[in-house]
């Protein structure tokens, strides 16, 4: 979950406001980190995507050990 944090503020902070703002929401959404969370400990991967006009940005990250 750090890792995907941290990823999320590096992108957030080099897009436009309008494009950042949902990254700036999941950063702050305590409920979706639980929710990512639960995947990852039952096995499941967890996927976040946010975008601009030009580029979409996928994060996934996978329990470790698991395959994607």
């Amino acid at each position: 979950m750090r890792w995907l944090r941290e990823r999320t503020q590096h992108i957030t902070d080099q897009l436009d406001a309008a494009y950042a703002q949902p990254g700036l929401h999941w950063l702050t959404d305590e409920a979706e980190h639980e929710r990512a969370l639960a995947y990852l400990t039952s096995g499941t991967g967890y996927q976040l995507t946010l975008y601009d006009e030009s580029t979409r940005y996928v994060l996934l990250v996978y329990p470790a050990g698991a395959t994607p």
